[in-house]
């Protein structure tokens, strides 16, 4: 086993451990700090297979803003989260079959595909052979300007969200008379 696989091994249950704290997290703060490791992970297995450029739109765009987003709303809500009792869900095993099911199923249908029956890849591709094409894309009207464009709004709605949530009652109450 080589260096690359093991980091790649490391990497990729850390990553997956941190996806699993996000989800069982109790705590919204410490779920967007284990999002930001798992966002991360990603960033580390985009290194791994050459595509770096994809690693620093992942740290830019993911870690850098999505996810201090989340940790900025939840600072600003000044509401206090009370333990309104346990979450623990008494029918968490059906969830566990169903995942496991739907798990069983996609590899059966990724195990079909002839391309995955290869041993590994045959070539390997130059580092930025699709930076060009990546860029076409982002700006091409046909492929992926619009859902861009519709990101950006989103997030831009998500701010506006958290600041009037985070707007004091007494505040509120001046603006509307």
């Amino acid at each position: 086993m080589t260096v690359l696989q093991i980091v790649f091994l490391v990497t990729g249950f850390v990553t997956l451990l941190a996806g699993v704290m996000v989800v069982a997290s109790p705590k919204l703060v410490h779920a967007a700090l284990w999002l930001i490791v798992s966002l991360a992970g990603v960033a580390v297995l985009f290194v791994l297979l050459n595509a770096n450029f994809l690693a620093v739109v992942q740290v830019v765009v993911y870690i850098g803003a999505i996810a201090i987003l989340i940790i900025f709303a939840v600072m600003l809500t000044r509401r206090v989260m009370a333990d309104t009792g346990p979450t623990h869900n008494p029918s968490w095993w059906l969830a566990l079959i169903s995942a496991l099911v739907l798990l069983g199923g996609l590899l059966a249908l990724i195990l079909q595909v002839p391309a995955f029956a290869q041993a590994g890849p045959t070539a390997q591709p130059a580092a930025d052979s699709g930076l060009s094409d990546l860029g076409t894309a982002l700006v091409d009207v046909n492929r992926f300007l619009l859902p861009f464009e519709v990101a950006s709004v989103l997030l831009l709605a998500a701010l506006i969200g958290a600041m009037a949530i985070a707007r004091p009652a007494d505040a509120a109450e001046e603006g509307g008379e």
